[in-house]
């Protein structure tokens, strides 16, 4: 999954969620040095990246990016399903799209001091351009798809996933529906689980 299910995810602990947004950039055994809290969401991260990756409802989604994208089409998929996930956010919280994302780019700041550098180097950009907001639109997608290209030097060609994104948006909506419930289901349980270690 892509950065605003992981944020979603991660329910109403704002240390939980920081741990689940960097945790990407977190190798190994690294994150022992984070506070229990942001420990908690980066094992969350990990745990959700491996359920996510082994289902056959995500694997329908990326077979059908495979012969144009090959091992980039994981990648492609988590960012459309934030598209599903942004575009229908009334189905999955009372609070606004917008007000929530504004909260999270709050906490972001709050936390500054403790974030890797990966984060603190992308997170102007993500803030200015607003990024979060942005997956609610095909335009939105297809410009973090431009964006994911030119970080491979134009070798993904991820940027012309949007083509496929437009052609198959019933059955990508579908899949990440039906997925997505299962998803937040698992990430309840597998948080109490990491709690109670």
């Amino acid at each position: 999954m892509n950065f605003l299910a992981h944020i979603y995810l991660s329910g109403n602990n704002k240390s939980i969620t920081i741990g689940n947004f960097i945790a990407d950039g977190i190798r190994g055994k690294d994150y022992e040095v984070y506070p229990k809290e942001i420990q908690t969401g980066i094992l969350l991260h990990r745990e959700i990246d491996t359920y996510t990756d082994a289902h056959k409802t995500v694997r329908l989604s990326t077979k059908r990016l495979h012969k144009n994208y090959s091992h980039y089409s994981g990648v492609i998929v988590d960012i459309l399903y934030d598209h599903f996930l942004a575009k229908n956010w009334k189905n999955y919280s009372d609070i606004p799209l917008a007000d929530y994302i504004d909260d999270f780019y709050d906490t972001l700041e709050d936390n500054f001091d403790i974030l890797p550098q990966r984060i603190t180097k992308m997170m102007p950009y993500m803030i200015a351009d607003n990024w979060l907001l942005s997956y609610a639109s095909i335009e939105g997608i297809a410009k973090v798809l431009e964006g994911m290209n030119r970080r491979t030097k134009n070798k993904s060609k991820m940027n012309l996933a949007v083509n496929e994104l437009q052609e198959f948006y019933n059955e990508f909506e579908t899949e990440f529906t039906q997925f997505f419930d299962e998803l937040i289901a698992f990430s309840a349980e597998k948080l109490k689980q990491i709690q109670q270690q």
